[in-house]
């Protein structure tokens, strides 16, 4: 069980809204700085966290509450943003390039000499921040004694969002997309003065297209191997608590991080999308900032505090749930596994026949035809996925089940006579051929409710030409069969006694995957197949998580409320079908928000617009449209984008369009044209 960190009353604290970081090339970082107010006459621990999203108006809302929290408990938080964004002086070129992790490593530095500062810091972060924590710990910077990551990934290739299982992720343009409109922010004239506006022109025009960066390296070549710390993770030695969400994506390197490492470290793997987990949704939210500082007064002031008595994974193991796509709370319970792998767990192997069963009899292997399906999936099939991100916005969470498996080849088990609790990475073995060079697989594990609804648990997209290496990927001999074995992400899940497990393989997984150049048929030889699942035992051990905590709250006032829809159709004239992402005020549903200590009010819209025909992948086309307003009376800034994309058989084409305004006035352009050769895609 968690027990709280053993500190004194919360201290008083003090809020510097900016202060500059001098490089050793000039360069001035801007950050935020939250001290305990004897910190210059008691020197303290510090806690970097180091992103690009603005610390002053983007970022803001949840940093308050984060930081504030660790300087009541005795620490110099400091949150800084990189060169090339905020008001941090440069230009940002890429995501994780040298640069970045070499300005880390003097910010460490740096904090390590202040007044303030008793010369231990760790590093946190989520997302970006999650993966620099990894890539800066494998660095090694001699003041860096312990890091917490939440929601990253260790490996840039298999685990981002620009590709996944080999395949082209669709959000590689719209996080590429987010990015133009993130970065196409000015510099506040409150801190840098009247250089603001010419420093944000040169922004504007130094602005690389980054959809077309990252569409550049379609395999697992050196850029991708660059800031994945799974290359060597004996790099990194200083201790690791590692955190996911089931709901979110980047929940696989929780496990692998626990295996790869060897230095202390402990996970928490919980149900929530992206989003700390202290705001945690869907929920339930837990006390992500008792935990971190639990962490931290061990490892950086060196108190014992029983981090190290936790079970190395502590889980969320989800009960079913109705496929409903919005989500703010899942029933289950949290557990705890001493080590990780555990050897409590043990395989369950469920194998797949030519009538649609899963059971574990095998079948006979050498049936040859008679055991042979084939599937060519509708371009469509996916619309029940949900987002690959969840994010704790409405619509996002997959939809029943039952829309996807008519086009897909479904096996499935009699009902349980006892219940089924899984915890880890589901492995599907197929013995699998294809029609065309290259070829997508798509596996889903779903639960069936008595009623017939059916719950996605977990599932895989593969491309087939990576089946022996994402690094080289090799065409398919149209007919050959293959004995391909991939695994699922990771789950925890409970399956009930009267529901049935359901594996459901496919060739397509529109929206969220690009298709391949030609409507694939698959064939598959199903006595040869099988999915191993995890399996938990009756009663493994649980735990107790503590309730959410929070520091002091941001000052901030909701304008305008936000809406977001999401919803597919289909022409039944032209076959087409069209899936709409509309968030109107806030990506995230967070409405129109002013920052009430600074003045200044923030509102971000987007629309996505994807259309695909059933029969012809090369008809798929992906629109995207932004609105980025900010700023406050007598200062207004608007950002416009446009970014699309579509694809020929050996091509991908994309655009973008930018243009920005002060007040009314258009004072910048952009425009890119890329082509880009597939490359086994």
């Amino acid at each position: 069980m968690s027990t709280p960190a053993k500190s004194p009353t919360p201290k008083n604290i003090i809020v510097e809204e900016h202060i500059w970081i001098t490089l050793k090339d000039g360069c001035r970082l801007a950050a935020r700085l939250w001290l305990p107010e004897d910190a210059l006459d008691n020197p303290v621990p510090a806690i970097l966290e180091y992103i690009p999203y603005r610390k002053r108006d983007g970022t803001r809302g949840r940093d308050e509450p984060m930081h504030g929290y660790y300087a009541q408990n005795g620490y110099a938080a400091v949150r800084v943003d990189m060169r090339g964004s905020g008001e941090s002086d440069g230009h940002m070129a890429d995501e994780y390039l040298p640069l970045e992790q070499d300005d880390a490593l003097e910010v460490i530095a740096w904090i390590a000499q202040q007044p303030w500062c008793d010369g231990a810091v760790g590093m946190q972060g989520k997302s970006w921040s999650g993966f620099n924590a990894l890539q800066v710990a494998a660095r090694r910077p001699p003041a860096l004694k312990a890091i917490i990551t939440t929601f990253s990934t260790d490996n840039r290739f298999t685990d981002d969002i620009h590709y996944m299982g080999g395949c082209l992720l669709n959000d590689n343009l719209w996080w590429g997309s987010i990015m133009l409109a993130f970065q196409a922010r000015p510099l506040d004239p409150a801190i840098v003065g009247d250089s603001w506006r010419a420093a944000w022109l040169e922004r504007i025009e130094k602005m690389p297209f980054f959809p077309a960066l990252w569409l550049a390296h379609q395999r697992y070549d050196a850029y991708w191997q660059h800031g994945s710390v799974s290359t060597d993770y004996d790099a990194i030695v200083c201790p690791v608590l590692t955190i996911g969400g089931w709901a979110d994506s980047y929940t696989n390197s929780v496990p692998r991080l626990l295996a790869g490492l060897n230095v202390p470290c402990r996970g928490i793997i919980g149900p929530w999308g992206h989003i700390y987990p202290h705001d945690g949704v869907p929920g339930p939210a837990i006390g992500y900032l008792q935990e971190a500082v639990r962490w931290w007064d061990h490892w950086l002031k060196g108190r014992d505090t029983g981090v190290m008595d936790d079970p190395q994974l502590r889980a969320y193991v989800e009960d079913p749930v109705a496929p409903e796509g919005t989500r703010t709370e899942m029933p289950g319970r949290w557990v705890g596994l001493a080590q990780w792998p555990s050897p409590e767990l043990t395989p369950l192997v469920l194998h797949t026949g030519a009538d649609g069963s899963l059971g574990e009899n095998a079948g006979d292997k050498n049936a040859g035809k008679q055991g042979l399906l084939t599937i060519r999936s509708p371009e469509s099939h996916g619309r029940a996925g949900g987002e690959w991100m969840g994010a704790g916005c409405p619509g996002e969470h997959p939809t029943d089940q039952r829309l996807d498996d008519g086009g897909a080849l479904v096996f499935e088990t009699a009902p349980l006579e006892t219940e089924i609790s899984t915890l880890g990475a589901p492995r599907l073995s197929l013995e699998i051929a294809a029609d065309a060079p290259v070829a997508h697989v798509v596996a889903r594990l779903s639960d069936v409710a008595p009623d017939g609804r059916v719950t996605r648990v977990s599932y895989q997209v593969f491309n087939l030409t990576h089946r022996d290496s994402h690094t080289n990927p090799a065409p398919l001999e149209p007919g050959q069969f293959y004995l391909v074995d991939f695994d699922l992400n990771a789950c925890g899940h409970r399956f009930l006694p009267g529901h049935r497990i359901r594996l459901a393989v496919a060739s397509t997984y529109w929206p969220m995957i690009w298709p391949t150049p030609t409507h694939v048929e698959l064939s598959l030889r199903a006595e040869a197949c099988s999915l191993t699942l995890p399996r938990l035992p009756d009663h493994p051990t649980t735990v107790t998580m503590l309730p959410p905590a929070h520091g002091p709250m941001t000052p901030m006032t909701r304008i305008e409320e936000g809406t977001i829809r999401r919803y597919s159709q289909q022409d039944h004239v032209t076959g087409e079908h069209t899936y709409v992402t509309d968030a109107v005020g806030g990506v995230f549903g967070e409405g129109v928000i002013r920052f009430d200590e600074i003045g200044t009010e923030i509102a971000h819209s987007l629309r996505r617009e994807l259309t695909i025909r059933d029969d012809d992948p090369l008809s798929a086309r992906y629109v995207l449209d932004q609105t980025f307003a900010m700023g406050r009376d007598g200062w207004r800034t608007r950002s416009e984008i446009r970014t699309a994309m579509h694809s020929d058989a050996t091509h991908f084409h994309l655009s973008g369009d930018l243009a920005v305004f002060e007040d009314d006035e258009c004072v910048a352009k952009r425009e890119w044209r890329e082509s880009i050769p597939r490359d086994l895609m």
